[in-house]
């Protein structure tokens, strides 16, 4: 019988950097994928892209954000349409109240999110990982049902980036093979065309097809389980064991 995954996350690509191949394995194995994207990207780049507004932007960047679950076929999309650069600002325990329905809603077995650091420190990843995890509880307490909450982790996000990640960045704990989807997280990225700078920085030769920077795993912390929360012990990348999110 196929289970869930609920993917939170802040902005129009970050599923893709993130998450993508996992995404599309998951699917491809039957089971159901819901996403929730907390802003529409609006204060985002908009690449070669003639765009005069803000909401011209995010009406843009929610196009792209469509085109690239279509490639991975997502089951159901949520725009919460927060304001983008701004979720620190906003009340957390709202935020998570919203997200906690969504749960209630989906029925995921899983919820993925950012780690506390966010992978690459913006303060809107940041937020929308306390607020996830404060929604899982929520949703456990209101349910009895006990959910799997990870973190995702971009190791290889600064490979070639100027910019330094984070000093103690979360321990990963396992790895999910990508190997046969590595052509999907590709094209989902392509998706995200106006933000084509972030992913050149990032992925360097995906926007022009060549796939070849894109590694064969994705890779996450499995935090909360059974209702409680889990500590994680650092492993070297090595170590990493392969491992199924449900």
């Amino acid at each position: 019988m196929g289970k869930k995954l609920l993917f939170v996350f802040a902005h129009p690509d970050d599923e893709s950097f993130a998450s993508a191949g996992t995404m599309a394995k998951y699917r491809a194995q039957g089971h159901e994928v819901f996403l929730i994207c907390a802003t529409s990207g609006c204060k985002g780049r908009t690449g070669g892209f003639d765009l005069s507004s803000r909401e011209e932007l995010a009406s843009h960047r929610e196009q792209e954000l469509r085109a690239a679950c279509d490639i991975l076929g997502v089951n159901r999309l949520y725009f919460y349409r927060y304001p983008d650069g701004s979720l620190q600002e906003l009340d957390t325990g709202q935020m998570a109240r919203r997200i906690a329905a969504t749960i209630s809603e989906a029925g995921p077995d899983a919820v993925i999110t950012f780690p506390p650091d966010g992978v690459t420190r913006h303060p809107d990843h940041i937020t929308i990982s306390k607020a996830t995890e404060q929604a899982v509880i929520l949703a456990e307490e209101a349910s009895g049902i006990k959910l799997a909450l990870y973190y995702v982790s971009i190791p290889n996000y600064y490979d070639y980036c100027r910019d330094d990640g984070p000093k103690e960045a979360f321990p990963i704990t396992g790895k999910v093979d990508i190997a046969a989807y590595r052509e999907c997280k590709g094209r989902a990225l392509q998706a995200h065309k106006s933000q084509v700078y972030s992913v050149d920085r990032a992925y360097p030769g995906v926007m022009q097809g060549d796939f070849g920077v894109i590694g064969n795993y994705e890779y996450y912390s499995l935090v909360r389980a059974g209702g409680r929360r889990i500590g994680c012990q650092k492993q070297l990348p090595e170590a990493i064991p392969v491992i199924d999110l449900i």
